[in-house]
């Protein structure tokens, strides 16, 4: 309980400091336009920021706990990737962007069906099996997405494919802000989700409806990466990180890494979007520089 205290008042503190931050240096008393970019441009894209690490890193806790395997999150898996196609096509017949989510949410679901339908081999999922059909799937979709921008000629979207925060207004926080509804009912199912962790077999013994609880889970996580990748387009590699950092933290009881993950992502999150200010670089870029060292550790850690 303690450290999740601390990691809470760091991510409150995040919260007020990170706006201020950037190619400009605003105070929390500036005036006129300052006053004005402080409070329309840079707190909602901070905000949004901060919802978006949660709901991923979330996302992450569930994949890597209902497919066993500390290599799973939303990207890797091609969830992401898959409400990004779904979201680009809501774009691009001008769906608005209330209803830009379902699209994304439909086209994530049929992506999660894909992914573990060819990932079952005898009847049985395995890690290699898991990992190649989220990449080859995620390869196939983002060709998908390119075909679609070129044939489009629609580039001023690119920065959105890679994840970008930069164009975030209070409408687009509003919208990124249901994805932590999601997220929040996840919680609901961490004792589940420890069970889980014994296995599909104990958990059953447990009491645990298995199939149902896992239809659940994979269900949430995926609305909240849908959510966000309609506004925000594809972070990736948060959800890998984030729950691994938690369970340093506080170890493998969801009861506390799920919310320690929330913070930590939060967190995380919020000042690399600091640092995509400054250097004036999509968000998405600087994740994926970060995740993919980090996937190699993983990689080598677990001895795949």
């Amino acid at each position: 309980m303690r450290k999740l205290l601390i990691i809470l008042l760091i991510t409150i503190l995040t919260t007020f400091i990170t706006p201020l931050i950037g190619k400009v240096i605003y105070t929390p008393f500036c005036e006129g336009v300052d006053r004005w970019i402080l409070f329309n441009l840079r707190l909602p894209r901070v905000l949004c920021g901060i919802a978006v690490g949660m709901a991923l890193s979330v996302s992450g806790v569930v994949m890597q706990n209902v497919f066993r395997n500390p290599l799973a999150e939303p990207y890797i898996l091609g969830i992401s990737t898959g409400a990004g196609l779904g979201a680009l096509i809501g774009f691009m017949i001008g769906a608005g962007i209330y209803v830009t989510p379902i699209f994304a949410f439909l086209s994530a679901i049929l992506t999660v069906i894909t992914v573990y339908n060819l990932a079952k081999i005898r009847g049985g999922i395995t890690v290699e099996s898991l990992l190649l059909s989220g990449i080859a799937v995620n390869f196939f979709l983002y060709a998908l997405e390119w075909l679609i921008l070129v044939k489009t000629n629609a580039h001023l979207i690119l920065g959105w494919l890679v994840g970008y925060l930069g164009n975030v207004v209070w409408d687009d926080t509003r919208i990124v802000l249901f994805s932590l509804i999601p997220t929040a009912i996840v919680y609901i199912y961490s004792k589940h989700m420890n069970a889980l962790l014994l296995g599909e077999e104990n958990a059953h013994y447990l009491g645990v409806d298995v199939k149902k609880v896992i239809k659940i889970l994979i269900a949430l996580s995926t609305l909240a990466t849908s959510i966000t990748v309609s506004i925000v387009g594809i972070i990736g590699f948060v959800g890998l990180m984030i729950p691994h950092i938690g369970r340093e933290i506080v170890g493998e009881d969801n009861r506390f890494l799920i919310p320690i993950s929330a913070l930590v992502g939060a967190t995380f999150l919020a000042w690399v979007d600091v640092l995509a200010r400054i250097l004036d670089v999509p968000v998405g870029i600087i994740t994926m520089l970060c995740g993919g060292p980090f996937f190699i550790y993983i990689m080598h850690a677990k001895r795949f």
